[in-house]
């Protein structure tokens, strides 16, 4: 097995301290006692001090999160099939994430900009990921297939922080939604549903 580096047993060390006390009382002296480092050492992986800190540790554990979650629909077939897995289970992990969910309640101030930061570079690996799915499906024939690999990330995104007034838990609301918002104006019409979702009449 690997041994961690220096650098990850620095993050890791944040993640635990951020657990025990949130974002506004951790000190890179208890991150230094976390990691068995010294705080040269923080500052030669981190020259940013505090802030890199934070922004780069919530960039690995979102980076960690879309690996699991990507890992997850990857035996799936279809485009179709694999966003309604992967809006599903998101919405579940995100909502059962007990250190990401105080920190939004108790601290939305501190952990909104690096999530932002974050978002922003995984919006970009979401787009090349959904245009390698959709280089696979037949298209409609007007459809340009970059700016539909933006449409889909922007939706999946969205829906993801905010279901409105889809309920992400029931199967059948997750095919409408996909179906119906996602792909019914990119996949060609013999493509969409291909994968064998349950065909429920729209609402």
């Amino acid at each position: 097995m690997t041994k961690p580096t220096a650098r990850s047993r620095i993050i890791d060390a944040v993640v635990r301290c951020v657990d025990r006390g949130g974002l506004k009382s951790f000190a890179l002296e208890d991150v230094a006692a976390e990691a068995a480092v010294s705080r040269a050492t923080i500052y030669r992986h981190f020259p940013g001090g505090r802030q890199q800190l934070v922004e780069e540790t919530v960039a690995r554990e979102v980076a960690n999160f879309w690996k699991e979650l990507s890992d997850e629909v990857r035996p799936l077939g279809s485009i179709e099939e694999r966003l309604v897995v992967g809006i599903m289970s998101a919405h579940t992990r995100i909502a059962q994430h007990d250190l990401l969910q105080r920190l939004i309640r108790s601290e939305p101030g501190d952990i909104l900009p690096p999530l932002v930061s974050a978002d922003r570079t995984l919006h970009r690996l979401v787009v090349g990921y959904l245009r390698e799915l959709l280089a696979r499906e037949s298209l409609r024939e007007d459809i340009d297939l970059d700016q539909a690999a933006e449409y889909l990330a922007r939706m999946l995104l969205s829906h993801i922080g905010s279901a409105g007034r889809w309920d992400l838990n029931d199967r059948a609301a997750v095919e409408r939604l996909v179906r119906t918002q996602f792909v019914a104006g990119i996949l060609a019409p013999e493509a969409s549903g291909a994968a064998g979702l349950r065909h429920t009449p729209s609402v």
